[in-house]
């Protein structure tokens, strides 16, 4: 789960929760910030780990190249979340590519430095292991979900999943704080863009989607939740 404060995605988050205030400070003061345009890559699938990443502002997606050449999306993080750790602290290759959706502003921090506080804390591998779990456990129903489940279902299930995290409640409906491409949509669904774009466009007309600003809004979460279930049982 993301930081209470996702200005800051050090303080509060749950990977440091076990720290004292003057090792927090002197994490910040080593941390660097780098900002990216939409569509750029933060580290590729391959790439020497020498950075444990936060998002402060925008939106990552991690991604991994299938053997047929297409791009699939596993995830996609906001603010305050975390990427790139256990591969920092293995000292391994990054396993994915994180590219951002947006502009996005990433907080860095060395490979030394957090493989050395780790090495104090033992809390912060403890709380790496629990983030990977649950990510791997999103993925395994990704893939899942790709080889099996009906490609409406499949768009169904990622918008419930985004609203979940990180949708806000407003007057419409259950609005995603943040700009969902038609492209990104069907790299997260294993579809193609024309597929994504006809499906949205049908629950336009029906009303289970509403665009506002460039923003989708979900007008009834729970009816959509019950198209994501339907043809999976």
């Amino acid at each position: 789960m993301p930081p209470s404060d996702a200005g800051d995605p050090i303080r509060g988050n749950p990977i440091f929760a076990g720290l004292p205030p003057r090792e927090l400070t002197a994490l910040a003061g080593a941390a660097r910030e780098t900002s990216y345009r939409a569509r750029e890559y933060v580290f590729s699938e391959g790439d020497p780990a020498v950075v444990f990443c936060l998002v402060k502002r925008g939106h990552v997606k991690i991604l991994r190249r299938a053997k047929s050449g297409k791009d699939v999306v596993l995830d996609l993080l906001g603010p305050g979340e975390a990427f790139g750790g256990v591969a920092v602290i293995e000292r391994r290759p990054y396993p994915a590519s994180a590219q951002t959706t947006e502009p996005t502003v990433v907080t860095k921090i060395p490979q030394d430095v957090i493989c050395a506080l780790a090495d104090r804390y033992p809390s912060i591998v403890r709380e790496m292991a629990l983030l990977i779990g649950e990510r791997l456990r999103a993925a395994h129903a990704t893939v899942t979900s790709l080889a099996s489940d009906p490609v409406e279902a499949r768009l169904a299930s990622a918008l419930v999943r985004l609203a979940d995290r990180e949708g806000v409640r407003a007057g419409s409906g259950v609005r995603l704080p943040f700009t969902l491409t038609r492209q990104s949509l069907a790299d997260m669904t294993g579809t193609t863009v024309e597929t994504a774009i006809r499906i949205l466009s049908r629950w336009q007309r029906d009303g289970l989607v509403l665009e506002a600003d460039g923003h989708l809004v979900l007008p009834d979460l729970e009816a959509v939740r019950v198209l994501a279930e339907a043809d999976t049982r």
